[in-house]
C-alpha cells in the first residue's frame, strides 16, 4: 500500500504525549475551578488545533470519560486525517478492506507498542479514507446484512471490494 494511504502513526506517536497532557491539565483545572464560561475549553481547543491542524469541535473534550476515555481520545486527536489520493488501486482497496474486516483485531508482535495499543482505533481512519476516496463506499457494507431468507450474513472482503471498486 502506498505511504499516503497509511495512517501516520509516527506523527500520532509524537503528538500523543502533548495532547494527553493538555487534556489532563484542562480536566484538573475544571475539577478545581469549573469552566462555566468555556474560557479554558476554548483555549484547549485552540491549542489542540494549532498542534494538529484539526477541527477539534468533532471531539468530546468535556465528558470523554463517559465515552472511550482519555487515551483513545488523545490518540484520535493526534492521528492526522486521511488524504484524498488519486486512483486507489484494487489491490490497495483489498488490503484496506482486509485490515478493517480481519487484521485490525489481530495481535501483531512486529508492531511497536504504541501501534499495538491503538490499532483498534484505526478503524475510524480507514473508513474516513474510503469515504474520501471511493464514490461507491458505504459503511453498511461492513455491517451484518439480512438476506432474502431472513438470515443474517456479512459480506466477504472480496464482495466488499467488488461493490466499492466496481466500475
Amino acid at each position: 500500500m502506498r505511504k499516503e494511504l497509511e495512517p501516520k502513526m509516527d506523527i500520532a506517536k509524537d503528538l500523543y504525549p502533548k495532547i494527553i497532557s493538555l487534556i489532563e491539565k484542562y480536566t484538573d483545572y475544571c475539577d478545581e475551578n469549573g469552566d462555566e464560561e468555556n474560557i479554558e475549553y476554548k483555549k484547549l481547543e485552540s491549542e489542540l488545533n494549532k498542534i494538529t491542524g484539526k477541527d477539534i469541535s468533532q471531539y468530546n473534550l468535556w465528558e470523554y470519560w463517559e465515552e472511550e476515555g482519555i487515551e483513545p481520545l488523545s490518540f484520535r486527536i493526534a492521528l492526522p486525517e486521511p488524504y484524498i489520493v488519486n486512483d486507489i488501486k484494487k489491490e490497495e482497496l483489498t488490503e484496506i478492506v482486509k485490515i478493517l474486516k480481519e487484521e485490525i483485531f489481530e495481535k501483531n508482535e512486529e508492531e511497536d507498542k504504541f501501534t499495538q495499543e491503538f490499532k483498534y482505533y484505526l478503524e475510524e481512519y480507514y473508513h474516513k479514507l474510503l469515504e474520501l476516496n471511493c464514490k461507491n463506499y458505504d459503511i453498511e457494507l461492513f455491517e451484518s446484512q439480512k438476506g432474502k431468507d431472513g438470515k443474517y450474513f456479512e459480506y466477504t472482503v472480496e464482495e466488499i471490494v467488488e461493490k466499492i471498486y466496481g466500475k
